[in-house]
């Protein structure tokens, strides 16, 4: 496993001892690793081995060790930062000779090396030990881990770090001039039109008659959602924009109209009689939401349509650099559209990228196939996959390869966001914090995030500068109420913000 030399035998046996004296009889539970950037994969995994029981004792692969890009200094600090970990070390040889000395009661590894050789087997076979597989519980978020230090408030609601900017080796007024470069760019926008509204409520209380809250909605304010945003958020940053669509034959489809021409957004939209343009309600008071009501259909658009969309979207990828697939799985993209549309950006050489939403509804965003980006979120690559077992980067790995995809891009919500992609002749994993710890509506930070991303890829910007790129303006637009395209002139502002070490930085 590791290709290093060991230390004097009788320091590694005492160090082995130690770590038997301080777990006071209880069983020692053991996980090693590199660990050059924490993600919600390993912190899912430790949380599952400190719930085995006993101690938790997890040794940090060495700087000469294959695979490893970060300081083991740093690489310790991080994992002690973890407050379901008992006991940090340094490993000084390979991992299986220092589990024959220390003989843990248990070894943890992730699922994925369940069905590959391991050496650790015959090792804690020998002395009674158990080698036992999991990647841990989806569900589970990385601040239920952390110590208690770490999850302090700050004042500030957006904070970039800066390890991540030094890792990836580029510089932050880099920032700037991809950003002006978005002026250059032809963008097309194709997918399901949604219209959020907003509806805020003075709370009364709750029902005399049954356990019913009760409100009078006092104002309303409607906001341009799905495909039709990420064209604004296009636009918003700098690019010519024209969005394919269909709507209904309602007055939620010409509030997008109005809403999207005034902005500037060049429009290319049928009209299918027999739907309703998507309105999404959120009840709210007092800050929070109480209600989603949803008026939509989700059936696919007739053949007819169908081959209308694909000669609309043949004309506008003509003069295009970008084509931006958002799907929300409400129809407007059935398989044929996908395959067609897909098929002719690549004949014209234009960079691809595909978001396919998934709350309440099936989605599938390996469907969307060579894309240049592809960014779901943990769920929606599950689904994809069908799978909810695997470790985090195995599912980024997996849908990778079955999506053809160069990037992948696994938005994490409040944890941030895993990035899948090659470097160096290989794809490498790098994760991102989510830069706003206060976000006021997380309505619309997927939309942002992937647009930005995309439109850094199309200028030029490599997956580690497009995505710190993206997160920012997902960081802008979560400290907004509603789905608010940014402009680039904000976007230039905050990037001009200090930015902080990644210890520094609180989540």
């Amino acid at each position: 496993m590791q290709n290093t030399v060991p230390d004097d035998d009788a320091h590694l046996d005492l160090l082995a001892h130690g770590v038997r004296l301080r777990a006071g009889g209880e069983a020692i539970v053991f996980v090693s690793g590199n660990f050059n950037v924490l993600h919600t994969g390993h912190l899912r995994l430790l949380r599952f081995a400190s719930e085995l029981g006993g101690r938790l004792v997890v040794g940090v692969s060495p700087d000469r060790q294959e695979g490893v890009t970060v300081q083991q200094a740093t690489r310790i600090r991080d994992v002690r930062a973890i407050g379901a970990v008992h006991e940090v070390l340094p490993l000084l040889e390979p991992a299986e000779t220092f589990i024959s000395r220390l003989r843990p009661e248990i070894v943890v590894k992730g699922r994925e090396y369940q069905d590959v050789y391991n050496i650790e087997q015959e090792i804690v076979s020998s002395y009674g030990g158990r080698l036992i597989f999991s990647s841990g519980e989806a569900r589970l978020y990385s601040s239920e881990l952390l110590s208690p230090e770490m999850g302090r408030p700050s004042a500030s609601e957006i904070v970039k770090p800066i390890d991540f900017v030094e890792r990836n080796q580029f510089r932050i007024t880099d920032l700037v001039e991809i950003i002006e470069a978005f002026r250059s760019l032809r963008v097309v926008a194709i997918g399901d039109l949604i219209i959020d509204e907003y509806i805020n409520c003075d709370p009364l209380g709750m029902s005399r008659e049954d356990p019913t809250l009760v409100v009078t909605p006092m104002e309303s304010r409607r906001f341009v959602g799905g495909a039709g945003v990420v064209a604004a958020h296009a636009k918003a940053l700098g690019a010519s924009v024209t969005f394919v669509s269909v709507t209904g034959q309602d007055e939620a489809a010409r509030f997008a109209q109005d809403e999207l021409s005034a902005r500037g957004v060049s429009l290319s939209l049928l009209t299918d009689e027999t739907r309703p343009t998507t309105l999404k309600q959120r009840y709210r008071a007092s800050g929070k939401t109480l209600l989603r009501v949803n008026h939509l259909r989700q059936g696919s658009i007739n053949p007819d349509l169908q081959r209308q969309l694909n000669t609309l979207a043949d004309s506008a990828l003509e003069s295009a650099d970008l084509l931006l697939f958002s799907d929300f799985n409400y129809g407007c993209l059935p398989q044929p559209v996908v395959d067609h549309i897909s098929a002719r950006a690549r004949e014209l050489d234009i960079l691809m990228a595909a978001d396919s939403q998934a709350s309440s509804q099936m989605s599938d965003v390996s469907r969307f196939r060579g894309m240049s980006l592809i960014t779901p979120t943990e769920h929606e690559a599950r689904l994809a996959l069908r799978d909810e077992e695997s470790g985090l980067i195995m599912v980024a790995e997996r849908l990778q390869r079955a999506a053809g995809a160069e990037n992948v891009v696994v938005t994490l919500g409040g944890e941030g966001v895993l990035i899948f992609a090659p470097k160096g002749g290989a794809h490498h994993t790098d994760r991102l914090p989510a830069f706003n710890r206060s976000p006021r509506d997380v309505a619309g930070a997927g939309d942002s995030f992937f647009t930005c991303t995309a439109m850094a890829l199309r200028v030029g910007a490599d997956i580690w500068q497009a995505a710190y790129l993206g997160s920012l303006a997902a960081a802008w637009q979560v400290s907004h109420v509603g789905n608010t395209p940014m402009p680039a002139a904000e976007l230039i502002r905050e990037v001009s913000q200090p930015v902080v070490r990644m210890h520094e930085f609180r989540p």
